[in-house]
């Protein structure tokens, strides 16, 4: 759904018009909504990139900022890709990293360093790395993360990233990504988030009504709906065996496995 059909959806049904609350106003509600949607989980299966970098012979740290200049996403016919702004979307997360022949292992960064320490001269192929934040601003997001490799990387050696990006941006009135936000816009999101999209507009737009009963009906189905696709697109993907009884299906776990033992249902 774009914007503008947003936002004509959302003063049907609050019945109201443009005079009552802006175009400005209303895509703030919109952009607020979209916001909670992408950031209330950190892994949605529809950010998930794959992407590569190659190492420097002696150098051990690698800013995200830097490998996301390898990312590419094309939305709205508009390609975001490279690495100045505002046209380079970014990394979120990244989850796993592997060479052509080994997975490269997360460790803790005070363990890296204590296998590993900063005054060691040691060298090789990469084994595991680790991740921190650099000391710049929070407000940069990952644009201040940077990994660290362990050994520092001998030679040039291509690394293989699989990782979340961030969302582009949707709604509002401060483009950080887009050179601007124009009515014609869609959410990046798959499709069935509009309706949960639109009814966090609604809901604000009634509580800027001063209609608290409305208001309050319209943020449960808003969370109502955000918690069933939640569900829905977490879900255990079909190759993977359904386990009965178990809490531990996920779509991150690359193989099942039974527990130490059979349990009685009582025990469950």
């Amino acid at each position: 759904m774009q914007l503008s059909e947003m936002r004509d959806y959302v003063r049907s049904i609050v019945d109201i018009t443009s005079n009552d609350i802006a175009d400005t106003t209303m895509n703030t509600f919109i952009r607020e909504g979209y916001d909670i949607i992408v950031y209330s989980e950190k892994r949605w299966p529809f950010y998930e990139v794959a992407l590569t970098f190659d190492t420097v012979g002696g150098q051990k740290d690698y800013p995200i900022a830097d490998i996301a200049t390898n990312l590419s996403i094309t939305h709205d016919g508009v390609t975001f890709s490279g690495a100045s702004a505002p046209k380079n979307v970014g990394l979120r997360e990244i989850a796993a990293m592997k060479n052509d022949d080994h997975v490269i292992e997360f460790i803790g960064y005070d363990t890296g360093d204590i296998i590993y320490p900063i005054n060691s001269n040691s060298s090789g192929r990469p084994w595991y790395w680790s991740m921190w934040a650099s000391g710049s601003s929070a407000s940069a997001a990952t644009s201040n993360q940077v990994i660290r490799i362990y050994p520092t990387p001998s030679s040039a050696e291509t690394i293989y990233v699989r990782g979340y990006r961030n969302a582009i941006e949707f709604g509002g009135n401060t483009p950080i990504y887009r050179a601007a936000i124009a009515d014609a816009n869609t959410p990046d999101l798959p499709v069935p988030y509009d309706n949960v999209l639109s009814l966090y507009a609604i809901y604000r737009s009634y509580q800027q009504q001063e209609d608290a009963g409305m208001a309050n009906q319209y943020f449960a189905l808003f969370q109502g709906e955000l918690d069933n696709l939640r569900a829905r697109f977490e879900d255990s993907p079909a190759p993977q065996p359904l386990l009965l009884n178990s809490m531990r299906a996920s779509r991150w776990m690359s193989q099942s496995y039974l527990p130490s033992r059979l349990r009685y249902s009582w025990e469950m």
